[in-house]
């Protein structure tokens, strides 16, 4: 089986709701995954935007959000976590360096969010 990361607040390949964005509360989404491999000691959660600033004009990848050592068991993450709150695991600095899921969809009013 693949690793496959799924969310209940939005579909696959969806707008992510206003609630999750700046533009909103701003908090982290509920997530969840399946298909860890069994070997695997622990993951990473890597929250990417590969054509920052603008879909239309990239120029960069934006790193929004960053996890890792999570446990290779854990189902998922609850709705609003944060590095104090984060079950297992390390929060790590985005590229506005804040260990933070702040700014994780900053640009979702010039068609991020997906």
């Amino acid at each position: 089986m693949t690793l496959q990361i799924h969310s209940p607040a939005f579909s696959d390949g969806g707008e992510i709701p206003p609630k999750y964005t700046c533009e909103g509360d701003d908090v982290a989404p509920p997530l969840g995954w399946e298909g860890v491999p069994g070997n695997a000691r622990s993951l990473v959660l890597i929250v990417d935007d590969p054509d920052a600033p603008d879909p239309a004009a990239p120029r960069m990848t934006w790193v929004h959000w960053l996890l890792y050592n999570l446990p290779a068991d854990s189902p998922g993450l609850p709705e609003g976590v944060t590095a104090a709150n984060l079950p297992a695991g390390v929060q790590a600095d985005n590229d506005i360096s804040l260990a933070t899921a702040l700014a994780r969809a900053m640009v979702a009013r010039l068609g991020h969010g997906q």
